[in-house]
């Protein structure tokens, strides 16, 4: 079997989808898709010091409530963006749009902890001169550094959830049935 490239329709994950019926299998998809291996799997092998809520919680429990409110909330936009517009129509198109949300997600992310950092830092600082110097290391580290690294774990973790929809939220779309003998209505034809 030869697998051939040429254009744009050898990719897989063409074939034309459709929610599925159940909405259990939506909810499914968003939880598994907020489950990213890579979180989970360390979970159990370096334990977080702090489970409580706050500044100190572990990052990867901070990261794993922040998939469970985007996940679900890229759905919803989807959902809209399908009755809008009946796009994306294929597997493909979904996972794409995940990955694009959640990189942009992740980039306003490190973004805005820079500019917070930064803020608070200014703020406690005893003048001008220091204010400035805190500044600019937190825009160096978290900005220059951190925004490529926040940005490939972000879009990561957004090919992971967006799989997790592809496959679980949206089904393949079934094959027009013709009317070969004008039994079918016009409104029941699919």
């Amino acid at each position: 079997m030869k697998f051939r490239l040429d254009s744009p329709s050898d990719l897989p994950g063409q074939r034309a989808v459709i929610w599925r019926k159940s909405p259990v299998m939506v909810a499914l998809a968003a939880v598994l898709g907020a489950a990213w291996p890579p979180l989970i799997l360390t979970l159990p092998l370096w334990r977080p010091n702090n489970w409580m809520p706050g500044l100190s919680m572990d990052w990867r429990l901070q990261v794993f409530v922040l998939g469970l409110i985007a996940v679900p909330a890229i759905l919803w936009v989807l959902a809209r963006e399908r009755e809008r517009s009946n796009r994306p129509a294929t597997r493909l198109g979904v996972v794409w749009r995940f990955m694009f949300f959640g990189g942009l997600l992740s980039a306003a992310g490190q973004v805005l902890m820079a500019l917070l950092t930064a803020i608070a830092g200014g703020i406690g600082s005893a003048g001008v001169g220091e204010a400035a110097g805190f500044a600019e290391t937190v825009f160096l580290i978290f900005g220059v550094g951190g925004l490529p690294i926040a940005m490939i774990v972000g879009v990561s973790y957004a090919l992971w959830a967006g799989l997790c929809a592809a496959f679980i939220a949206f089904e393949a779309r079934p094959a027009p049935v013709r009317d070969r003998l004008g039994v079918i209505g016009e409104t029941d034809a699919v």
